[in-house]
């Protein structure tokens, strides 16, 4: 789940790198992909390896099916876990990929004012994709945010195993939903198919 936020917010600034770049993108060096790669897998490992160490632990999510974070632990060692990935891993993802597609948005709608006609339509298509791939984000994310804070700050016993199975797939599902956004909503690649 973790990788996932990351790689949502590399791919949203290396987006945002490419649309603002002034010079021809040179698609034979893989320097900047793999650094992107290799940045994000290390970050998603710097905060998911301290439940191995004792901050928090690990342990059944849900109905006991899949493993997470012990989100029902109620002791400091752990909320201090807990709101540490709130905020490094879900808001500061969040704060990227909103700065990222908000620069773009502006980007084009500056080309556009100088390019009017065809551009207008290209404009409006990159700002649906952006529209949609956020609120996908948040609708993804936000619900086993919440269930995760509930679980973690609430009433014991509040968030049943039930309550907690569809937040936890649509959280995990969501690495799916960017790819098939981006395909039907890029013109480029729709046209290819």
């Amino acid at each position: 789940g973790i990788i996932s936020l990351i790689s949502l917010a590399v791919l949203s600034y290396e987006r945002y790198c490419t649309v603002t770049r002034t010079t021809e993108a040179d698609t034979t060096n893989y320097r900047k992909s793999w650094t992107g790669i290799i940045l994000s897998w290390t970050y998603s490992l710097l905060w998911t390896v301290p439940p191995l160490f004792g901050w928090s632990s690990y342990g059944p999510e849900g109905p006991g099916i899949i493993c997470s974070v012990n989100w029902h632990s109620k002791d400091a060692n752990n909320a201090s876990y807990i709101v540490c990935l709130f905020i490094f891993c879900l808001i500061i993802s969040f704060a990227i990929i909103v700065y990222s597609y908000g620069k773009q948005v502006c980007a084009v709608r500056q080309v556009s004012s100088i390019n009017n006609g065809p551009r207008r339509s290209w404009e409006q298509r990159i700002l649906v994709m952006v529209v949609v791939m956020v609120v996908c984000f948040l609708l993804c994310w936000l619900p086993y945010a919440a269930v995760a804070l509930i679980a973690t700050f609430g009433k014991p016993g509040l968030i049943t195993p039930a309550a907690s199975i569809i937040p936890a797939i649509l959280a995990k599902s969501s690495t799916v939903y960017n790819p098939i956004i981006y395909v039907f909503l890029n013109k480029q690649v729709s046209e290819m198919l």
